[in-house]
């Protein structure tokens, strides 16, 4: 057991230390990085209670990464929803495996991690891609100290690339005007403009059943999500993102007629197909009755539309941003949009939306000028 407890200070940087007899009978010393001496100190009695009630072991663990992922993954199974266990999944099978699975859990090292995100720079992979590949790989590691098969993270010392914000982008009320007149041409228009004017996500529009609009009160309940199954194809439906993402939208009058008519056109169809129409209650569906797929409703529909009406070529998901931010521009309350978009809180509104608050400044220094005018 630990003889020895300290803190080392070296190129202005502080550590605790602690010395320890493994299980061959050899001494050996664990090294962490502390904030301050303090800090180590509270460390190294953590490291020695480790010992104490673990043994050895705790250190010398002889499982793998690769092994204890597993373990990892398996346990996440029923936290979190299939498309986040199978993006996790997918995340360690491509970066993290091939570089570190094999390798035994106490001999990791913050250089073994510094490794996989140095490979996966050089893949030349998106600053987003490997910060969030970083972050599956910490909270593996996170999990493994609390289930003491680990001293500490060694994951969290790491050198991330820096974050990269892409501007936002968004049509202007013009664009958006020519992109809705150039829908109407689409067999699938009622859907980018439903995706315009309530500001849902994809998912959301997509899995809107009968049930959900309300004719009479004119508004739309967001309830659940379309998830497209990882593996073996598929679908089935999901949880909202978050709590505040389960919502009620209102919507205007000449909508909610077009719903209708929609919908006349849709029973009709189901009528003449009889069972070969698979009825899922989908407020949009193909010709089969089945969800539709977000990449083709992109790929040949809304970016044809884009190209026809000569606009620029953004994301279908864009279609939420040029909601948010034509609603701000106009005036309306931030606290408002958010509840419109299903955000957690209004503060990811605003922080999401910089770009309009400009504007918005503009907007209020004008107010304040002609009430203070007004003495």
């Amino acid at each position: 057991m630990s003889k020895t407890k300290n803190y080392v200070e070296r190129n202005g940087k502080v550590y605790a230390r602690i010395s320890y007899t493994d299980s061959a009978g050899k001494r050996r010393q664990i090294w962490r990085r502390a904030e301050t001496k303090t800090d180590a100190k509270d460390i190294t009695r953590r490291l020695e209670a480790d010992l104490s009630e673990f043994g050895v072991e705790s250190f010398e663990h002889d499982l793998t990464l690769g092994l204890y992922l597993d373990r990892w993954l398996k346990s996440l199974k029923q936290k979190v929803s299939e498309r986040t266990y199978g993006g996790y999944e997918s995340l360690l099978k491509l970066h993290v495996r091939p570089v570190l699975g094999t390798k035994r859990l106490s001999k990791l090292r913050p250089l073994d991690f510094q490794s996989v995100i140095d490979a996966m720079a050089e893949k030349k992979l998106s600053p987003r891609t490997i910060r969030y590949a970083h972050t599956v790989t910490s909270s593996a590691m996170k999990q493994a100290v609390r289930w003491k098969v680990m001293t500490g993270n060694p994951a969290q010392f790491v050198e991330l690339p820096k974050s990269v914000s892409h501007e936002m982008q968004y049509l202007s009320v013009e664009q958006a005007k020519k992109f809705l007149r150039e829908s109407l041409k689409d067999e699938y228009g009622l859907i980018f403009e439903i995706a315009l004017v309530t500001g849902m996500r994809p998912e959301e529009y997509l899995a809107l059943q009968w049930e959900d609009i309300n004719f009479p009160q004119k508004c739309v309940s967001v309830k659940r999500t379309l998830v497209r199954k990882t593996k073996g194809g598929g679908w089935y439906f999901g949880e909202p993102k978050t709590k505040q993402s389960r919502r009620l939208i209102p919507l205007p009058d000449y909508l909610v007629a077009k719903l209708k008519e929609h919908r006349r056109i849709q029973l009709e169809y189901r009528l003449k197909q009889g069972e070969k129409y698979k009825s899922h209650d989908l407020v949009f569906a193909t010709l089969s009755g089945t969800p539709i797929s977000m990449r083709n409703l992109d790929r040949r529909h809304f970016k044809c539309i884009l190209a026809a009406a000569k606009l620029p070529n953004i994301r279908l998901y864009d279609l939420r941003h040029t909601c948010a931010t034509l609603l701000l521009v106009a005036g309306e309350h931030p606290k408002v949009v958010s509840e419109r978009l299903g955000h957690a809180n209004i503060v990811l509104t605003l922080q999401t939306y910089t770009h309009v608050l400009p504007t918005m400044q503009k907007s209020a220094t004008e107010k304040l000028s002609a009430l203070l005018a007004e003495r």
